[in-house]
């Protein structure tokens, strides 16, 4: 009888926990995010981007607290809607480089976008000033693009990469293992690089 009942509060116990977890918008980790603008506007389906060429550099796609149950986005995140007012002017012209709304070309409402969608969620953390200094300050110091090009990885019509050529030399620069996204060119049939992620 004492097994049952100790079971059953552990049972309780994590369900509680559980709930706290996803009824309370916490986090575990933060997913750092870059995606690299030329696939995501070749990818697009409904609409083209606004940019005939998009830029050729990565740029930031967002900063997510995550968990494990859900990594893209902690549930019930209650921390304050975006204010633009708190972008100020000097922080917006290092996002307009980072940060940009590579898609349509409008920055400010991307920013409000992610902010609302995953930015909140940290609040507890990181105000919303300092949710778009870190992302900028990352972006500074995992600089994909200059990673890749100094192992002579650059946009090229024919040639292809493996997942270790690209990984090796982001892993080896800044001592951390990238997740890497791709996503179908549905015209040629291939896979395109889109995101990389710490």
């Amino acid at each position: 009888a004492m097994l049952k009942s100790s079971l059953g509060f552990l049972v309780l116990a994590f369900a509680f926990f559980m709930c706290f977890i996803m009824c309370t918008g916490s986090y575990v980790y933060f997913q750092f995010v870059q995606q690299w603008p030329p696939t995501n506007c070749r990818v697009r389906i409904k609409r083209p981007c606004s940019k005939p060429r998009p830029l050729q550099n990565f740029t930031i796609h967002g900063l997510w607290p995550s968990n494990y149950s859900n990594p893209t986005k902690p549930s019930n995140c209650n921390g304050a809607k975006y204010e633009d007012r708190k972008v100020y002017p000097k922080l917006r012209s290092k996002l307009k480089r980072s940060w940009p709304d590579v898609e349509s070309g409008n920055d400010t409402r991307f920013w409000e976008g992610e902010w609302n969608k995953h930015g909140r969620c940290s609040e507890q953390t990181l105000n919303q000033m300092q949710y778009f200094e870190v992302s900028h300050d990352m972006w500074l110091s995992y600089n994909i693009t200059e990673i890749l090009r100094n192992a002579s990885i650059v946009p090229h019509p024919t040639q292809t990469w493996t997942y270790s050529d690209i990984v090796s030399p982001i892993k080896a620069a800044t001592k951390r293992t990238p997740l890497i996204r791709c996503k179908i060119d549905t015209a040629t049939n291939t896979e395109l690089l889109h995101e990389v992620v710490f």
